[in-house]
């Protein structure tokens, strides 16, 4: 199996990649878009601030690319964000690939939120094997609100959508990579997807 994490300049790839290392597997980090197009798997991570992740992929041709993938997409953390219609934070326009807003968390919780939180209301085979309240790590001051894509929702001083997916695109707010056992299981279900 070809898995291909996308490499822009936005993501914590290394974590990542050796996640999928110790499953099994071995995954290329790569900006090419012939590589990417060619993945069986393709993992599109992001750490940092949407509008200059945003303008990385611009500058690659990587926001024509992304929409268009036909196989099994997962986007982590911020790379969930930019699937999204539009981000609050820059005023970023996203990838539309989620038709929904991310916004900023109010300030009645401490901003960003850091830490072990539950996801619940598990809609996929994504979480084949993972109990509803089980634990992830966040880190993260915007939000998607509850839609109709939602397929886990996270309590932070509202209910929000912690994972999303449209067709062969998924979506994680949390980072499988650093959710222990649990989130180990995530990653494993979508590469065995």
């Amino acid at each position: 199996m070809k898995i291909v994490i996308i490499n822009y300049g936005a993501g914590n790839i290394q974590s990542i990649k050796f996640a999928i290392k110790r499953l099994g597997y071995e995954a290329v980090l790569s900006h090419d878009e012939e590589e990417i197009r060619n993945a069986d798997k393709v993992i599109f991570p992001g750490v940092g601030e949407a509008s200059s992740a945003m303008e990385m992929l611009k500058s690659t041709g990587l926001d024509k690319v992304i929409p268009t993938l036909t196989q099994p997409v997962l986007g982590i953390c911020l790379g969930m964000q930019l699937m999204c219609k539009y981000c609050e934070e820059g005023d970023t326009k996203g990838l539309n690939i989620f038709d929904c807003d991310v916004l900023r968390f109010d300030e009645s919780e401490k901003v960003p939120q850091i830490g072990w939180n539950q996801i619940e209301n598990l809609k996929s085979d994504l979480f084949k094997g993972i109990k509803e309240k089980e634990y992830m790590y966040l880190v993260h001051s915007y939000y998607v609100p509850m839609n109709n894509e939602a397929i886990a929702t996270t309590n932070y001083g509202l209910k929000y959508a912690s994972a999303l997916q449209e067709k062969n695109f998924y979506g994680v707010q949390f980072h499988p990579e650093k959710s222990s056992k649990a989130g180990e299981q995530i990653v494993r279900n979508f590469l065995e997807m």
